[in-house]
């Protein structure tokens, strides 16, 4: 016992009496501050597993149920939902200050690398995510994201056949992005953090951009206590940010994923628009050079920096082109981003359905929870084995064609309202009546009189009883 108390002492003292060239520095917290926000995500995804379930015909009901009924499942889910998005932001800042301070180069190419490995996999955990609430938004944005697969050469379409687990998006794709998000992706960033966090203990603190070794070597100081309070008071400025948005701004969740609804305008998530709105602008016969080839190119300009820049200084004002170029890049994409927003603000065709789209996730939020109902072939069964004359009457009802307008799993159709409750809502002698005599709305909608013997309309009577 002695001697493990005596291994984590040292491994303490270790991290804490680690030497920071320069002194502690505000602009030293980005990455303790990822750590943290990947520590939330973490504990609320575990929350959310716990009721969640990745099929098409469930998801979405089990995360209403959590939005809407959960106790704080709303407040657990928003915080989950702006984690993803504090993430992104932390690491473009930790990624611009390590660029910014040429912290990328010597002994510390791996750790760049390492870095840029997570950076991919944190876009991969905001893109599986993204799918999970199967709402109108999540279906329509992946079905976008998904279908930018084609556009490899040779194997585009087997590879988003591969991902969605077919030609067509459903449980199959839901099943494969619960995979990733939850096991896979997860796994590979616990190993990519293990790494970055060894090969930054072995290469150590960068340091100030300028600065003479002597004078730098006088004014280190040991990570504990300075460095230590700035990282608590960036993380509780993060928790803070969160708990207030999940408060008082609390994720929305939109109508069920419809597939056949074609007026749907699909939009990204905040920090995908800037590549949605590029990919407008390669629709022709150069797709593959736009879509591929020059991001792809970026991409590896960016992981290969560190082989690139190799000269010692780091100070940014004597470093203008990569700084230009670096800067060029996220202004451009912060400028796609606004054009984007601003056309969907502007096109006359555009604005009124997305004004449609955002008016009915506000609906949909406003309604109460409605659990999933059974369907066609449980509620016969149920109604057979709990009620011989119900049960007949369920083969009367689909004798007399009464699914064509309410549906076979009779939750209604455009031409005829749901009949599941209409056992509640009516008595048998109400029913009798509306059956022998409909409104002038049910005709309207195209239902005659129901011309039936007595033994008949008993059973049909009995089997709407039944749909409670």
């Amino acid at each position: 016992m002695s001697d493990r108390r005596k291994r984590v002492g040292s491994i303490l003292r270790a991290v804490l009496d680690e030497a920071i060239p320069g002194g502690a520095s505000l602009a030293y917290v980005f990455g303790s501050g990822l750590l943290y926000l990947l520590l939330s995500q973490i504990i609320t995804g575990m929350f959310l597993v716990l009721y969640y379930v990745p099929s098409a015909d469930h998801a979405h009901t089990t995360v209403a149920y959590i939005t809407k009924e959960v106790a704080s499942g709303s407040f657990i889910r928003s915080i989950h939902a702006y984690g993803s998005s504090a993430i992104i932001i932390v690491l473009f800042l930790h990624v611009t200050q390590t660029f910014l301070y040429g912290s990328y180069k010597g002994r510390r190419k791996l750790l760049w690398l390492a870095g840029c490995a997570l950076f991919a996999l944190m876009l991969g955990m905001s893109f599986t995510g993204y799918l999970l609430p199967w709402d109108q938004k999540a279906y329509f944005a992946t079905t976008v994201g998904t279908n930018i697969l084609t556009y490899v050469p040779f194997v585009g379409n087997s590879l988003k056949t591969l991902l969605r687990g077919g030609t067509e998006m459903g449980t199959l794709t839901l099943s494969r992005f619960f995979v990733f998000h939850v096991f896979l992706i997860p796994a590979c960033v616990f190993a990519f953090v293990a790494i970055h966090v060894f090969l930054f203990r072995k290469a150590g603190p960068a340091g100030p951009v300028q600065g003479a070794p002597e004078a730098l070597k006088q004014s280190t100081e040991p990570f504990y206590p300075k460095q230590v309070l700035y990282d608590l008071a960036f993380a509780v400025l993060i928790i803070a940010c969160l708990g207030l948005l999940a408060h008082y701004a609390p994720v929305e969740l939109g109508p069920k994923a419809n597939p056949v609804d074609t007026q749907y305008v699909p939009r990204p998530e905040w920090y995908y628009v800037p590549v949605f709105q590029w990919l407008k602008y390669w629709e022709s016969g150069l797709a593959v050079l736009g879509i591929l080839v020059i991001p792809a190119f970026v991409a590896l300009l960016f992981v290969a920096l560190p082989f690139l820049d190799r000269r010692p200084e780091r100070r940014p004002w004597k470093r203008p082109v990569s700084v230009s170029i670096y800067g060029f890049v996220f202004i451009g994409l912060g400028a796609m981003g606004a054009i984007s927003h601003r056309n969907d603000l502007r096109d006359p065709n555009l604005a009124p359905q997305l004004a449609k789209q955002r008016a009915d996730v506000q609906a949909f939020m406003k309604k109460p929870f409605e659990p999933e109902l059974a369907g066609p072939s449980l509620i016969a069964a149920t109604v057979a084995l709990t009620n011989p004359v119900a049960g007949k009457g369920k083969k009367v009802f689909d004798q007399e064609g009464c699914a064509e307008c309410h549906g076979e799993d009779l939750t209604g159709t455009s031409a005829a309202p749901s009949l599941i409750g209409v056992g509640d809502k009516h008595d048998s002698a109400k029913l009798e009546s509306i059956l022998k005599q409909p409104t002038d709305a049910m005709t309207d909608g195209g239902m005659t009189p129901v011309e039936l013997n007595d033994e008949d309309l008993k059973s049909l009577i009995a089997f709407l009883k039944a749909l409670k």
